[in-house]
């Protein structure tokens, strides 16, 4: 949150443009290589030129130039996450990406890279910003480069939830979306994990949070594949339902 509230700044504080130092961001030539390898066509009038024009053009755009979107997201998530397990940095790099998740929620922040009318110089500077405020890898700040270069920064959402999908693959991971109230305890959040790690089996549990004062009280938990399964806490009834079979019978539910 500091990073983000110091890249808000920045956009109103910039003056004009710094000499910017490559060598602290970017990564060594052999990672830059391997990143062109996968997010560079030879025909330079292939799909990434044409997802974005497909999907900010009018008319008969549609569903298949959201659908070629998608898998230019999907490309760019893969060469990430290729670099990241080559490097042996796969942890910290989805780490990385959740900042950015954050940082890019922010509509001021999103709408600043998207506007066409602000120059690519002038985005690789709050990319800088954005680079030393939150300690990214060097790796990943070439990537967030690479996109500003490549006019395919607006995919940044898309990305990091494309990303997130492998790592989870990759690394045997159920993630958990838990959504109450009020802020759960560490204890509380623990628990669920181990309730939802009985459910899938799966080796490992990430647990994300969100506040929604509009469920009144309890929680919901969405997991499976892109949350297609849904626990309702957030009425008594149900609350007393499934608390037996998930074991919540300790959790205390904040009203």
């Amino acid at each position: 949150m500091a990073a983000l509230q110091q890249s808000a700044i920045t956009f109103q504080t910039k003056s004009s443009p710094a000499t910017r130092v490559s060598g602290k961001l970017l990564a060594p030539k052999t990672v830059r290589l391997s990143f062109r390898q996968h997010l560079i066509p030879q025909n330079p009038k292939t799909r990434y030129e044409t997802v974005g024009k497909t999907r900010t053009g009018g008319g008969g755009g549609g569903a298949a130039g959201t659908k070629m979107a998608d898998s230019a997201s999907a490309c760019y998530a893969t060469a990430l996450a290729d670099v990241a397990k080559s490097n042996q940095t796969l942890e910290a790099t989805n780490a990385d990406l959740d900042k950015i998740e954050k940082i890019f929620n922010e509509p001021l922040v999103y709408n600043y890279f998207v506007n066409p009318t602000i120059g690519e110089e002038k985005k690789r500077e709050i990319v800088d910003d954005i680079v030393k405020t939150s300690s990214l890898q060097p790796h990943v700040a070439y990537f967030l480069n690479i996109l500003v270069d490549m006019k395919r920064i607006e995919l940044i959402k898309e990305i990091v939830k494309e990303f997130e999908i492998l790592y989870n693959k990759i690394t045997d991971t159920e993630l958990a979306v838990v959504t109450s109230v009020v802020k759960l305890e560490s204890q509380h959040l623990a628990q669920i994990a181990k309730g939802v790690q009985r459910l899938t089996g799966a080796k490992n549990v990430r647990i994300k949070t969100e506040l929604d004062p509009s469920l009144i009280a309890g929680f919901t938990i969405k997991y499976g594949s892109l949350g297609s399964k849904l626990i309702d806490m957030s009425m008594k009834k149900q609350l007393a339902d499934i608390t037996t079979q998930l074991d919540f019978s300790d959790i205390t539910i904040p009203v």
